[in-house]
């Protein structure tokens, strides 16, 4: 996973490692092709940005590279740890790296972060020259019926969504502009339609992927329960819409 690399006012991600690694686990899982696209080498020092705590990581490692993870959340940091992952407790934009990294990752991640200009550059210069940058985030459309019935429900019962803050679902357009201008060459982003089946159940996905969302609508502990239910009857199966923005780039030499 990774997770959210920004936990800025407008950031509406929030987690819990044991309610991820329970709920959220399809979403290593499901980030091997972004990996394979990544093509980690024995020996090369790679950045995984948002690691979340550190399932992908284990896998980039195992393939024989030198990994550092950053993670926005102390929580997946320290699980990351316990993982057997050098990580530290850093947001994507704040990172402060200069041409150390042979390649940078990122699974799951870049969707929550809502100052992305200045997280591309950050990976920008983090990366040796020549270095390549790989990874999947939510795409333009991701989810979009899930989050239409969650909002529709907090409606229904008296609370105001957030609309200040939302997700940055790019279209490969506004992806690959936002990263030419940081100075990236060769990008290519591709949405990917990944309907997903949620093996523990849509309530469960509302309340661990929308933790953070609820937190800024109010909604009291004792209601979110309800609330996931509500939102897993009017979607009507456990399918949620996802939809990837699967990307590779690289730093001119």
């Amino acid at each position: 996973m990774s997770q959210p690399a920004a936990q800025n006012p407008a950031s509406t991600s929030k987690w819990d490692p044991a309610a991820y690694a329970r709920v959220g686990a399809f979403v290593a899982e499901l980030g091997g092709a972004a990996l394979d696209l990544l093509d980690p080498q024995p020996g090369e020092r790679i950045l995984d940005v948002g690691c979340g705590e550190g399932t992908l990581t284990r896998k980039i490692i195992e393939r024989g590279a030198i990994v550092l993870g950053v993670d926005n959340s102390a929580e997946m940091i320290a699980a990351a740890r316990a993982n057997g992952v050098d990580a530290v407790q850093l947001a994507a934009e704040d990172m402060q790296f200069f041409a150390e990294f042979d390649a940078a990752f990122s699974n799951a991640t870049l969707h929550w972060v809502l100052d992305k200009e200045q997280a591309a550059r950050a990976i920008f210069r983090a990366l040796k020259p020549s270095g390549r940058f790989a990874g999947e985030m939510g795409g333009e459309g991701n989810l979009a019926k899930l989050r239409e019935a969650l909002d529709d429900e907090l409606i229904i019962r008296g609370y105001v969504p957030p609309v200040e803050a939302s997700n940055w679902y790019a279209s490969p357009d506004e992806f690959a502009a936002v990263y030419e201008a940081a100075g990236f060459r060769e990008v290519d982003a591709r949405l990917i339609e990944r309907p997903t089946v949620i093996d523990h159940g849509v309530a469960a996905w509302v309340t661990t992927f929308r933790k953070g969302w609820l937190d800024r609508a109010a909604v009291p502990e004792a209601e979110r329960g309800d609330i996931g239910a509500a939102v897993a009857h009017r979607v009507g199966s456990n399918v949620a819409d996802y939809v990837r923005l699967r990307f590779i780039m690289r730093k001119p030499a």
